[in-house]
């Protein structure tokens, strides 16, 4: 029995497809892309050296090229502070005189918050908006 050259190529592809959903290295899909390309080219009538530059030169492209794409992608995610690190930064109402004892309240997100001055010496009225500067336990620091 006498398989065609495409054939292989094809073989080939697959099996450099495996390792790509098993590891999920995209570097692996690249290289099978190519072994289709060289596969196109046996299908075509293309020499073995014909072949192997295909596979070689649309392999290398794949990785010059997406390679650097996809990792500008991943990075240029913003990232979502969630939890408490979402609500440092944000402002608040001082419901109940906050000062460094931490005995007051204020409304942050919405919420009813225990709160403190981040300076000890500082006080906050009623009324007052101020900044959240950190969470400590349930107790929001400001200032």
């Amino acid at each position: 029995m006498d398989i065609d050259a495409w054939v292989w190529w094809l073989i080939g592809a697959v099996g450099l497809g495996i390792p790509l959903v098993l590891t999920a290295m995209p570097e692996f899909g690249m290289f099978a892309v190519g072994a289709v390309a060289a596969a196109v080219v046996a299908a075509l009538g293309g020499g073995i050296v014909a072949q192997v530059l295909v596979f070689v030169v649309v392999s290398v492209a794949l990785i010059a090229v997406v390679r650097p794409i996809a990792a500008r992608h991943r990075s240029s995610q913003p990232t979502h502070a969630t939890g408490i690190d979402a609500l440092k930064g944000r402002q608040a109402v001082v419901l109940e005189r906050v000062d460094g004892g931490g005995g007051g309240r204020i409304k942050l997100a919405g919420e009813i918050w225990s709160a403190r001055s981040f300076d000890g010496d500082q006080t906050f009225e009623p009324g007052r908006q101020v900044d959240v500067v950190d969470i400590d336990g349930a107790t929001a620091v400001v200032m």
